[in-house]
């Protein structure tokens, strides 16, 4: 696993992981990488410090990155139970999503969990207005 900084069309900074340099470009390529913040596509490499090996003490603080030997079926087998989480638990609302999370956001429909779709402008409008969301990552099967 390598984990990258990356930035968006508008500037945004996050990250992502992906199982090889390779990955990453396969993944650029067909548009797949997204914003958390805007929904934007255009997702270029951002300025990353090297890792450099240092003298580690023992602690009992969990790691606060994943380990980077899981092999990539282990991770796709978490997101799959976090999706079926999801789905189980949440209600869907298809792509009334930006409409029903804004609602929700600001009081004027019953707290809940919900998921659906949402277009790229509708995902930068809701992150402008504050509402908080999660993309929820395409997984292989989704590209069939």
């Amino acid at each position: 696993m390598i984990k990258f900084s990356l930035v968006c069309g508008e500037g945004h900074e996050f990250e992502g992981w992906f199982q090889s340099g390779a990955a990453y470009e396969a993944q650029i390529a067909r548009e797949q990488i997204v914003c958390p913040h805007c929904g934007n596509h255009a997702v270029h490499k951002g300025i990353m410090a090297p890792a450099v090996a240092t003298k580690r003490t023992v602690s009992s603080e969990p790691a606060a990155e994943p380990p980077r030997d899981v092999p990539a079926d282990e991770i796709l087998k978490h997101l799959r139970k976090v999706r079926e989480e999801v789905h189980a638990k949440a209600e869907y609302v298809g792509g009334r999503f930006a409409e029903e999370a804004r609602k929700i956001h600001f009081d004027e429909s019953a707290p809940r969990g919900i998921y659906g779709e949402a277009s790229a402008d509708e995902i930068k409008g809701l992150s402008e207005d504050g509402v908080p969301f999660f993309p929820m990552p395409r997984l292989p099967e989704d590209l069939n």
